[in-house]
């Protein structure tokens, strides 16, 4: 069959590849599997209820929720309609709802949970246009998912036939709001073009197909996952939907075959597999160490000596086959994007056999500009790869990358002077990051536009180098370099608490809590010695002269982080400028 609107993958996966658990998810310890048909069924429910309810082509519904089959029986069905979905991150203030909301003219919404329910009841009377909000929980007073499904028992299907035969390739069929990590967010317009040419492309890409397990726990609202989901349907793979809190157990449970993922998750799991392997004593953490060490030499093009390879046979026997145990043991490849992932974390799962795929993308580009391959040959260690085909991509004067194709959005909702700010006229797409092609192909991001700063000294400083570098150290967790018209840069320290904990138990160093800990003076020691070393890296001007210790970790609830994980800096800096002052004695 043709495939030209985003809920064809479904029917195209039942005339292809019907799953028995196309979509799973645990329920109280049990893991509930939907088969394509059901999946089916549920989708053209919402589709008729949607439909008795009065929703129109190109009315804003939205779906506030974590990772759930419901979730995307709502964004199948609602497309059927020709409506258009509008997610919303289940994590943001009742400020950001309101304006969202308010914003997008969403007249119905669907979410899951208690806290998301209260938050917006709690702003009810502020949203004039939201007509009505349903669970998908059973919540006392709320009314329930499955009355809104039996509103349409009365319409017949061949209503919901009539309208899916409505709906182009070209219809809008989601307007995204970014998290931004500065002002308000904008709605980001996208068609089903723009997100099923960025499917189609990257299909040849990617590893799994209709035996594949693959797990899901990024969020559905951002587009980089559901973006996965549609490819999923495409191939045939059967979903396991989960939460992040949750991800070893499941990896165990499941043994999945791929699951995409964001650098801050994977960077956790590996200070877990280290701090797990310095808590071992005599030769088990000798080996561990050796093995470590190895793993972190790894060339992914085979060009390690025939000792290196000889070594390696060895520690993958005694060491990384067990650690890709604990991981499931199936897992033969991730993706990475949202953040630059660092050098080592490639090299160390790769040596465990499991091949990462880095890419780069944004939410104005559906969202794929390009990815390292699954083939090692289309994969460079500290570049986000080849780009994707039928997307061009070129550097502006200044660096500043360019991207056009059919993956580009429309533009962004009710925001012309936006949209003209970033869109040319002939359809090039201003990303706002600084790159450059290696051996010609190669994109290698270098940082952010607007997050380069000039020293007072007259020197431009690009923070995600040199934060990207210092991440590498086993004792910071997080990092933000600071200094704009400062003398020098300096930098806020988030320590990797659980390293330092067993470093502290290990130095007989004793403490009441994280805030006494970070005082120690044999714990800035320890952070001067870090400094100086990934100071090494750098030339004179870049160097981390003064830095702040933090005692507490950046999250996404404390408001520091995007619902991608991305840092706030404008946030971070209001919440830590005594520190900052301290840094620069002011």
């Amino acid at each position: 069959m043709e495939i030209t609107r985003l809920f064809d993958y479904l029917y195209y996966q039942k005339e292809n590849y019907p799953q028995k658990d196309c979509f799973a998810y645990n329920v109280n310890g049990d893991w509930k599997k939907y088969s394509t048909d059901k999946v089916i069924q549920t989708v053209n429910a919402i589709s008729r209820a949607l439909i008795a309810e009065g929703i129109k082509p190109g009315d804003n519904v939205g779906i506030v929720g974590g990772n759930t089959p419901q979730w995307m029986y709502f964004d199948l069905g609602i497309m059927q309609v020709g409506a258009v979905n509008v997610p919303l991150y289940p994590t943001i203030s009742s400020e950001e709802y309101e304006y969202i909301l308010n914003d997008a003219d969403v007249s119905h919404l669907f979410i899951s949970t208690k806290d998301i329910y209260d938050k917006l009841i709690a702003i009810k009377s502020n949203l004039p246009k939201l007509k009505e909000i349903y669970t998908f929980e059973e919540i006392e007073g709320a009314k329930h998912w499955k009355q809104f499904l039996a509103l349409g028992d009365n319409t017949d299907q061949s209503v919901v036939e009539e309208a899916k035969a409505e709906v182009q390739n070209g219809d809008l069929a989601t307007v995204i709001y970014t998290s931004g990590t500065t002002g308000s967010p904008k709605g980001v317009m996208l068609s089903h073009n723009n997100i099923l040419s960025n499917v189609e492309a990257s299909v040849p890409e990617v590893p799994f197909d209709n035996t594949c397990k693959v797990l899901s726990f990024l969020p559905l609202n951002h587009v980089f996952e559901r973006n996965l989901i549609y490819q999923y349907l495409r191939q045939g793979a059967s979903v396991y939907f989960s939460e992040i809190d949750t991800i070893g157990a499941n990896l165990l449970e499941l043994k999945p075959h791929f699951f995409t993922c964001v650098p801050r998750l994977l960077e956790k799991v590996f200070d877990k597999i280290v701090v797990g392997g310095n808590a071992k004593s005599g030769i088990a953490k000798t080996l561990f160490n050796w093995a470590l060490e190895l793993a972190l030499k790894y060339d992914l093009h085979g060009n390690n000596s025939m000792g290196y390879k000889i070594q390696y046979g060895i520690a993958k026997k005694l060491v990384y086959s067990k650690i890709a145990e604990k991981l499931g043991g199936n897992v033969i490849g991730i993706v990475s994007g949202s953040a630059p992932l660092q050098p080592r974390l490639i090299r160390f799962f790769t040596a465990l056999g499991i091949e990462i795929m880095e890419g780069y993308g944004l939410t104005e580009t559906s969202p794929i500009v390009c990815v390292n391959r699954f083939e090692r040959s289309g994969r460079r260690i500290g570049t986000v790869g080849p780009k994707l085909n039928g997307v061009e991509v070129k550097l502006a004067e200044d660096g500043e990358i360019l991207v056009k194709g059919p993956n580009v959005m429309i533009g962004y909702y009710k925001n012309e002077q936006g949209t003209a700010e970033v869109l040319s006229e002939d359809g090039w797409f201003s990303t706002g990051d600084i790159g450059i092609f290696e051996e010609g192909k190669f994109l290698k991001i270098t940082d952010r536009k607007k997050q380069m700063f000039k020293t007072s000294g007259g020197k431009y400083i690009c923070p995600q180098p040199i934060e990207n570098k210092f991440k590498e150290s086993p004792f910071i967790e997080q990092i933000m370099v600071v200094g704009e018209y400062q003398k020098f840069p300096g930098a806020l320290f988030v320590p990797a608490f659980e390293a330092l904990e067993v470093w502290a138990k290990e130095q007989e160093i004793s403490y009441t809590d994280h805030k006494d800990l970070v005082k120690n003076p044999e714990v800035g020691k320890l952070f001067d010695a870090e400094k100086e070393k990934y100071n090494e890296c750098f030339g004179q001007a870049e160097k981390i002269k003064r830095y702040a210790l933090l005692d507490e970790e950046w999250t996404t609830e404390g408001k520091q982080l995007t619902p991608t994980m991305k840092v706030k800096r404008k946030v971070i800096t209001q919440m830590y400028q005594d520190k900052i002052d301290e840094i620069y004695n002011v």
